[in-house]
């Protein structure tokens, strides 16, 4: 796909905002400390620009604004020594891109994410320094047919998917010339941010999640698997499949002890965990761990408050053995990632901080050393990782010209990263989109539909 870069702007709080350092809690410097992507495309009607209005110029009017009360997005973190990081809160401002294609909205067909995708989506060099990186970035780019696509990249050190759609939907708010709806709230001593670990410590949990995931059999490393190439597919599920897959998973084993049935996540994602076992031809005694990322807003005593703006949420691992996924019901799978769930609770958040105080060094708990390198954690074969965003306000962002024709993840590359998205219909369909090695694609998607078509 042609894209032409026509300029890049900073754009900076419209109003003077507190500066300083502020500390990051652990759950923000583990796991992903990257940036991820979002995309939205848009037609918007031709009678919506007046002589004295322009996209560019609403969406980088009411992004300066909405910078005042995300004032942290405007900053830069700096790595303070032993893997840890702090933001400097320093109003030094995101970037803004504005980009034109020669193509249409109609030639990337039903917006099937591929590597075309790539033009679209803000870039970053991770081999800079941090401190040199905008947490935000925005592109814009303009089709020859009128429409228009709005890509983002948010550090994920700064906000989990819960805060980035927050600042997001605030955002389009402001554009539309709304107020504020939320206040974020931006302390993030909840999690005894920046704080010493306790002594004595709180009761302590095995935290699994922690320790590095399992190889192949046969295998003393992942490099070969890390250096295997990638394909990406989105996959949907009706309302009658997604309830199909319940009905199998519910009826099929243990019914879990509260009498509350397996959700569609658990389920859904139980089926995936089985479907890449056997695309990926594993042994029956192969171990493999599905990483789950829970959200701890509500399991905190007392909950957190009502806008909490940074990372809330942490990612636990469900195990087992391939073989006794595929052999098994559907149930079993499900049952195991209830399992992984239901550990998180206050005491057990509370016990991963400390754990993580302890250690001397967070490097190996960050992906960011992972980017085109030998290092940093691995959840491609035998392993995956599925997130949902099944409860996360994705749809529906309208800057003032209506609603989106297709919101996507933007771009994934990793084997064995994988989304749950609704239907973008409302009509309880589901989406997966994921990403496995190309060799087994084929396979997986023949697993997955072949008992529910």
């Amino acid at each position: 796909m042609p894209v032409t870069f026509k300029d890049s702007y900073t754009v900076r709080p419209m109003d003077p905002t507190w500066c300083g350092r502020i500390p990051l809690s652990e759950w923000d410097q583990i796991g992903t400390i990257t940036h991820v992507p979002t995309i939205y495309f848009y037609r918007p009607p031709q009678n919506w620009l007046t002589p004295h209005t322009t996209i560019p110029t609403t969406l980088k009017d009411s992004l300066s604004r909405v910078l005042v009360p995300f004032y942290p997005l405007a900053g830069r973190l700096h790595w303070i020594g032993n893997g840890r990081l702090e933001l400097h809160c320093n109003a030094m401002g995101v970037q803004f891109i504005e980009a034109e294609s020669s193509s249409t909205l109609n030639d990337l067909g039903d917006f099937s994410p591929s590597s075309e995708y790539h033009y679209l989506v803000p870039s970053l060099d991770y081999t800079l320094p941090i401190h040199e990186l905008p947490l935000v970035l925005i592109q814009l780019t303009r089709f020859k047919c009128g429409g228009i696509s709005i890509s983002s990249i948010i550090s994920h050190a700064v906000a989990d998917g819960p805060s980035a759609l927050h600042f997001t939907c605030e955002w389009t708010r402001l554009a539309r010339g709304e107020p504020l709806q939320t206040v974020p709230f931006l302390d993030r001593k909840v999690f005894r941010a920046g704080e010493p670990p306790l002594m004595p410590p709180p009761k302590f949990h095995v935290h699994t999640e922690f320790n590095p995931p399992p190889l192949l059999l046969g295998q003393n490393d992942n490099i070969e698997e890390r250096k295997k190439k990638t394909s990406v597919a989105v996959l949907k599920l009706s309302k009658t499949q997604v309830e199909t897959l319940k009905k199998e998973a519910n009826e099929g084993w243990h019914r879990p002890s509260n009498g509350r049935g397996y959700t569609r996540y658990e389920t859904v994602t139980g089926h995936v965990w089985r479907s890449a076992c056997m695309a990926r031809g594993h042994q029956m005694e192969q171990p493999t761990t599905l990483g789950v990322c829970v959200d701890s807003r509500s399991r905190m005593q007392p909950r957190l408050p009502k806008g909490y703006f940074g990372n809330a949420t942490l990612d636990v691992v469900a195990t087992s053995v391939a073989g006794d996924l595929v052999s098994k019901p559907l149930g079993y799978a499900a049952s195991r990632i209830r399992e992984a769930i239901e550990k998180v609770t206050d005491e057990y958040v509370r016990s991963g901080i400390e754990f993580l105080k302890k250690q001397e060094d967070l490097t190996r708990f960050q992906d960011v050393h992972a980017i085109g390198s030998d290092n940093g954690p691995f959840y491609g074969n035998p392993n995956l990782g599925v997130v949902s965003w099944l409860t996360l306000p994705i749809y529906g962002l309208d800057f003032g010209w209506g609603k989106e024709v297709y919101m996507g993840p933007g771009t994934h590359d990793f084997d064995g990263d994988s989304l749950l998205l609704p239907g973008p219909d409302g009509d309880g369909s589901l989406l997966v989109a994921l990403c496995l090695q190309v060799a087994h694609m084929d396979e997986f998607k023949k697993h997955f539909y072949q008992d529910i078509m």
